[in-house]
Order: C-alpha cells, then sequence, then structure tokens
C-alpha cells in the first residue's frame, strides 16, 4: 500500500473515533486519563445554555467555562452562594475562571431560589445538573470520570449534603430519561465558607439579631423541621450509609455568617466518621473574602487548584 493511501486511510480513522468519541458522552469513571495542571494557563471560551427550566417556567441557565486546548479536561460543577435565596451562576466568576484557566471545564449554574420554592427544589436542580453535565461534558471537551463540585457559602452547603447522599431520591426526584443510569456521585468537594451546620448557623443568627439571615433560613427550610434533615453536621453524626469523599473547607477566620467554631465542629465530625477533609481557617478574612483580589484570595485559588490536581491526577 502506497504511503498516501495508508495517510488517507489512518485520517479517516482517526475522524471516524472522533465522530465517535463526540458522540458518546463522558460518563462514570472511563478509561480516557485526564490531567489537571495547577500552573497551566489556558485560554477560556465562555458560552451559556439553558439545562432547564423550574415548574414555574423559569429558565436555569449554565455557564460554561471551557480550555481552549486539546484535553479532555476534568469537570467542576459550581454551586453559588446567595443564603439560598439571592445570586446566580455569576456570582464566583472570578474563582470559576482560576480554576478553568489550569485545565478544567467549570460549570457554574443557577438553581431554584427559595422565593420561588423551599427545599428540595434546590438539591433537586443540582441533582439534575451533576447528571445533566455528567452526560453533556463532552460537548465541551470534559471528560466526566473526575467530577468534582465547588460550593460557597449555601452553595458549598448543598455541595456537602449532595456528596455524602448522591443518591437521595428526595435529591433526584428529577427525571434525566436521556440516560436514567447516571446517578449524582462525584468524587471530591471544594466548599468555601460553607454552611455546615445550617441549625447551629440559625442559632447564631438569632442570638445576633441577624434578621435577614433568619428570613433566608425560615424562606428555604419548609416545613421548618428540614433544617435538620439536610444539616451537614446532622447528617455525617446520624450516620448511615453515607458517600464520603474527600473535603476541601475554606474558612474565613472573621466569617459572622457561619463563625468557625461551627465549621470546625463540622469538619471533626466529619474525619471522625472516616472522611478525608483538609481544613484551613483563613486569617483576617470574613465571609465573602474571596470575591475581592488580595493576596488571601490567591492563597484560596492556589489551594483548591492543588486540591483538584490531587483528587483528578491519580
Amino acid at each position: 500500500m502506497k504511503r498516501t493511501e495508508i495517510g488517507r486511510r489512518d485520517l479517516l480513522l482517526g475522524t471516524a473515533a472522533a465522530a465517535f468519541a463526540a458522540a458518546v458522552p463522558s460518563m462514570g469513571h472511563a478509561a480516557t486519563t485526564v490531567r489537571y495542571d495547577p500552573d497551566a494557563r489556558f485560554k477560556l471560551k465562555v458560552s451559556e445554555v439553558e439545562y432547564r427550566r423550574t415548574a414555574k417556567g423559569t429558565p436555569l441557565l449554565a455557564r460554561i467555562y471551557q480550555p481552549v486546548g486539546p484535553g479532555p479536561f476534568p469537570v467542576i460543577l459550581d454551586l453559588h452562594g446567595g443564603g439560598w435565596n439571592e445570586k446566580d451562576r455569576q456570582a464566583e466568576e472570578l474563582f470559576d475562571r482560576k480554576m478553568a484557566v489550569a485545565g478544567a471545564v467549570v460549570v457554574a449554574i443557577d438553581y431554584t431560589l427559595a422565593s420561588e420554592a423551599p427545599y428540595p427544589a434546590a438539591f433537586q436542580d443540582a441533582n439534575y445538573a451533576v447528571r445533566w453535565l455528567k452526560a453533556n461534558a463532552s460537548k465541551w471537551n470534559g471528560d466526566a470520570s473526575r467530577f468534582g463540585i465547588f460550593g460557597s457559602s449555601s452553595g458549598g452547603h448543598m455541595a456537602e449534603v449532595m456528596m455524602m447522599q448522591p443518591r437521595n431520591p428526595r435529591y433526584a426526584a428529577l427525571p434525566f430519561p436521556e440516560h436514567p443510569e447516571l446517578d449524582a456521585a462525584v468524587d471530591y468537594v471544594i466548599a468555601r465558607s460553607p454552611a455546615s451546620d445550617t441549625f447551629a448557623l440559625y442559632q447564631t443568627t438569632q442570638s445576633l439579631e441577624n434578621t435577614g439571615m433568619i428570613e433566608k433560613l425560615k424562606t428555604f427550610f419548609v416545613p421548618w423541621e428540614t433544617i435538620h434533615e439536610a444539616n451537614p453536621r446532622e447528617i455525617v453524626e446520624r450516620g448511615g450509609n453515607l458517600t464520603l469523599k474527600p473535603l476541601l473547607v475554606m474558612q474565613g477566620e472573621l466569617d459572622d455568617n457561619v463563625p468557625t467554631p461551627i465549621q470546625t465542629r463540622f469538619v471533626e465530625a466529619y474525619r471522625a466518621a472516616g472522611g478525608q477533609c483538609d481544613y484551613t481557617i483563613f486569617e483576617g478574612c470574613d465571609h465573602q473574602w474571596v470575591a475581592v483580589p488580595g493576596p488571601q484570595t490567591d492563597r484560596a485559588h492556589k489551594m483548591a487548584k492543588a486540591f483538584i490536581a490531587r483528587n483528578v491526577n491519580i
């Protein structure tokens, strides 16, 4: 066979293989090896898609930060903060970009806010989003074989609960008929100032007469008893069939939304249950310190990227 014919044959075979790979979603732990380099600097392509609509018809958008490069790249879902009542997919753009430029497809989503529907609607959106992203990651050169969640504040609360209970039927209530075999299991969680003990948070806000946070909690947890059902610290201490994955908790020392002693108590409970938790307290930082560029924010970005690498490059 002539060299030109061999080259043409290889080109056709390569094209067919690429087309097949693009048509098959990256689901579960595939054979593909993905890598993450905290020091890499990829250009990003940013796009948005609607991933579902709420029961009231509200569009929920996903903002996708896609590295421009050969890939495939690991996948990270971002759950924003805002006390379950505010903000959207753009809330953590600075952090999302920092994770993405090092070589990860980062997807920040909207979810149902408490003003439209209380718990567990937001959890159901997030659970659905994990399954949706696993099925569609290859569209953005992502490989969901190493899948993480980044969550801030109330988003961190959701990330912790979902990681521990990925198959909770209340959270998995939204069907995904395209791939019913998928679940919301993840490989690791990065939580920035997470609400890791929702009832202790309520008690603290009462003592501080923080009426705004009290109202947010009571709007989200309906009926009120569900504040215990979805409390990360209580979930860990109740035990049972839990999934404890590597967890990074980054906490501001001066946080008055989620006080440090409350966070520390959760971390201790998680470790006592057998979970691996990296816990760092950022001196002189309040609840939302990563929203402002600076040395401590840079340190948080570096810490998160190193944690991603440890849990992807295995």
